[in-house]
């Protein structure tokens, strides 16, 4: 039982205003939360941000360095940046934030899927900006475009400031995805993984398809770091298997809004604090944001734009 690497993925791009008074979107919130994290025992913090005013999701490179620069002030939390975004952004803008802050790790969808929030309009009885409605609705009939060629592209970008991919995988056909891309020379191993579950269109977050999903992995890639991550009510049940099969685990806000059934989060920091008493109670510690650069073999925060 080594050290595992909590990590609060603090906003997102799936939740909206509506939904939670406690979801950050100014740069000084998200900063804030990330530093909470940080306090509360957590590794990392994987950033979007959003428009201050209303909350909208954005791909803004001022309100990332913002972001950056104060946490980095405050504390050596590793920062995850999102390449992303929001589900309409046009891919060209979507790794921007790597070349800008050439941050330690950033992220890399595995694959293009359905990504379905349409479905959450029913349960929202009224709306704080106009907006959101729309943005939601919009989804069901919204591919989230993730190519090989601009995959390879990203990917390209990514190495050249020597960040580390985190490779996300929405479904099981993504890790064949990342062996061929292994295969071809243009992922480095060994390489880090964070299976999201639980989103409309990626597949279902239940105990069953991780075990499945980390056996496909092992057989496809061999030796890899994993993390994983569950939208909604899944969320720590999932993240505490992660623990059990030998991962690490991400909680926050942008996957989940709860603490408890029926009681909001009211911080990022209230799920780090959470999934880190679960892992103690069974055997694990934390991992410091130092460790977790060793674990992941990270350029470390010497290295970074910002």
């Amino acid at each position: 039982m080594g050290k595992v690497i909590i990590t609060a993925a603090i906003t997102g791009s799936i939740h909206t205003p509506s939904m939670s008074p406690y979801l950050p979107v100014t740069p000084e919130q998200i900063a804030e939360e990330a530093i909470k994290v940080h306090e509360a025992g957590g590794a990392v913090a994987h950033i979007h941000v959003r428009d201050p005013k209303t909350g909208y999701p954005t791909a803004d490179q001022d309100a990332y360095r913002e972001i950056a620069v104060q946490v980095k002030r405050k504390c050596d939390i590793i920062l995850s940046f999102t390449t992303g975004g929001r589900l309409t952004e046009p891919v060209e803008k979507r790794a921007k934030v790597v070349s800008s802050l050439q941050p330690e790790i950033a992220s890399l969808n595995a694959g293009s899927l359905n990504f379905g929030l349409f479905h959450i309009v029913d349960k929202i009885k009224e709306w704080k900006y106009p907006w959101e409605k729309e943005y939601l609705e919009g989804t069901e009939d919204v591919i989230f475009p993730n190519t090989f060629k601009t995959m390879r592209e990203y990917l390209a970008i990514i190495y050249q400031n020597q960040t580390k991919p985190e490779l996300e995988i929405y479904d099981a056909g993504m890790i064949n995805n990342v062996a061929f891309l292994i295969e071809r020379g243009y992922i480095k191993k060994p390489v880090y993984l964070q299976f999201v579950m639980g989103i409309l269109g990626g597949i279902p977050a239940t105990p069953q398809n991780l075990v499945f999903l980390v056996e496909s992995a092992k057989r496809a890639i061999g030796d890899f770091e994993f993390s994983v991550c569950a939208a909604g009510k899944m969320q720590f049940p999932i993240c505490t298997q992660s623990l059990i099969l030998g991962g690490h685990a991400r909680v926050g806000l942008e996957d989940n809004l709860y603490l408890d059934k029926g009681v909001m989060a009211k911080s990022n920091a209230e799920q780090v604090a959470k999934i880190i008493r679960i892992a103690k109670e069974l055997g694990f510690k934390p991992a410091t944001p130092n460790e977790a650069r060793k674990i992941l073999n990270l350029k470390g925060l010497g290295r970074v734009n910002f």
